[in-house]
């Protein structure tokens, strides 16, 4: 999945670039759009398809593994411990942060946000020299995220979230119409964990990209959408005491 993702997302860059379509796409493998569509959604191309759609775009395989490298050169994948820690530590300096990461502008953060046009361009150029963004000229924003960008693992970014976010998260109540809460608990094998561990990677992977997706749309077109996804070795603390053997 790691090689996987980065070379999905530069095909469709490619496929954008080209002015081509999930429906030109289709035509071109005798699929119907809704299987293209899903094709990319699970990331599951044969080379020769993948050889396919290259061919329609007159490229080689080849081209697009380099343009895929390009790109990746160009971009990080993950912040130092230090980077995120001057982040975290700045709460109108992360909340920007997670709006660029989302696709917003700058109009967009101030139109939604109680944040001084100055201060908001200050926290953009610390953004700029930490490489996450480029800074253009009348404050556009360029994103320089690898498509596999994720936050240090424990890291001051996570730790936050979870010391902070994931309490609230899980304390408000939930709106019926808009939200779903699943819980369940069970006896796993080890074997059977590793094969939900896989799901949950790849449907947080699907998040990812479907966010990717929408970036292109009117920021009042699109709401902010928070997914929990955990797995762990864990029994209810009470239940605890009525352990039989210790």
């Amino acid at each position: 999945m790691a090689q996987t993702t980065p070379l999905i997302q530069t095909l469709k860059k490619a496929l954008k670039a080209n002015g081509k379509t999930y429906q030109d796409v289709a035509n071109a493998l005798g699929l119907t759009e809704a299987s293209v569509k899903r094709l990319f959604s699970e990331k599951k191309f044969s080379l020769d398809r993948l050889d396919q759609i290259c061919q329609m775009m007159n490229m080689e395989i080849f081209d697009l593994v380099q343009m895929m490298r390009e790109t990746n050169q160009r971009q990080i994948s993950q912040l130092t411990e230090e980077q995120e820690e001057e982040i975290v530590s700045d709460l109108e300096l992360l909340l920007v942060t997670i709006c660029v990461l989302n696709r917003w502008t700058i109009d967009d953060i101030l139109s939604r946000y109680a944040i001084a046009e100055t201060l908001c361009i200050q926290k953009l150029a610390q953004l700029d020299r930490l490489k996450l963004i480029e800074l253009l000229p009348q404050n556009r924003i360029k994103l320089l995220v690898a498509p596999n960008f994720a936050w240090q693992k424990n890291g001051p970014i996570q730790r936050f979230f979870q010391d902070t976010v994931a309490a609230s998260f899980l304390q408000d109540r939930l709106d019926p119409e808009t939200d779903q809460l699943v819980f369940m608990t069970g006896m796993l094998s080890v074997s059977s964990r590793e094969v939900l561990e896989r799901k949950i990677e790849h449907l947080a992977s699907e998040f990812d990209e479907l966010n990717g997706d929408c970036a292109g749309l009117p920021i009042n077109q699109r709401q902010w959408t928070s997914m929990v996804l955990a797995i762990r070795q864990w029994e209810y603390g009470p239940f605890g005491s009525y352990y039989k053997f210790k």
